[in-house]
């Protein structure tokens, strides 16, 4: 019979109360009682030997987490599957519980990358939700997975046509667009100039904080900045 508390146990003997206090700061939205305070390898390293003996079956079962570093576990078994529809199952049953940023982004299928065209029904999915951070999920899957050579401006679309007050959702679509801005300025500059205030002025913030985009595009962006 599978006993959480061997986990728990686990995370504890990784505890470290200085990253605890820095992490708690970090994630707003996860009471610090809830955070033990264990650092990502640490927690990637359990999740690898999880899967190795099988523990995992049990404990991605068991739902809702109490722990933020129980919530990371799960991203990162998630993330190891090869099998594409097991994978969307789990993130299914998963993310209606996800309570933060960081599970949230930290959760990367790499199965993903090679399925694309199955995975944008589940991401169009997804971007309707009620729940914050799954809808924080889809526009992030959208940036990571159509963003090179398949980029399309009908995800820019998708995105910008998000209509909400949540901040982890606009931060979201802000990074989506200064990412964007970066590998199809042409094609993404007219939604800066249409988004909402607060998301467009932290997407050019990000934009000309980043070296990815140019010099020439970033004078663009300031001006229209100082413009609107």
């Amino acid at each position: 019979m599978f006993d959480n508390n061997i986990i728990l146990n686990s995370l504890y003997a990784a505890e470290d109360a200085v990253y605890r206090e820095f992490n708690s700061k970090l994630i707003p939205t996860v009471s610090a009682n809830k955070i033990i305070g264990v650092r990502t390898p640490v927690l990637r390293a359990m999740a690898r030997n999880m899967v190795k003996t099988s523990i995992y079956k049990d404990f991605i079962q068991t739902l809702p987490h109490e722990f933020f570093e129980e919530n990371q576990l799960h991203a990162f078994i998630i993330s190891g599957f090869n099998n594409f529809d097991l994978v969307v199952r789990a993130v299914d049953e998963f993310l209606p519980y996800v309570d933060n940023w960081a599970t949230c982004d930290q959760m990367s299928p790499k199965v993903f990358a090679k399925n694309t065209d199955k995975l944008l029904p589940c991401i169009k999915k997804w971007i309707r939700s009620k729940h914050v951070y799954t809808v924080r999920f889809a526009i992030l899957s959208l940036m990571r997975y159509y963003m090179d050579a398949n980029f399309d401006t009908k995800y820019a679309d998708m995105v910008f046509g998000i209509k909400s007050d949540e901040y982890y959702i606009n931060m979201m679509r802000a990074w989506f667009f200064a990412t964007a801005a970066a590998k199809h300025f042409d094609l993404v500059y007219p939604y800066f100039e249409r988004l909402d205030s607060w998301t467009r002025a932290r997407a050019i913030q990000k934009a000309t904080e980043s070296y990815r985009v140019s010099p020439e595009h970033k004078v663009k962006l300031k001006a229209l900045r100082e413009k609107l």
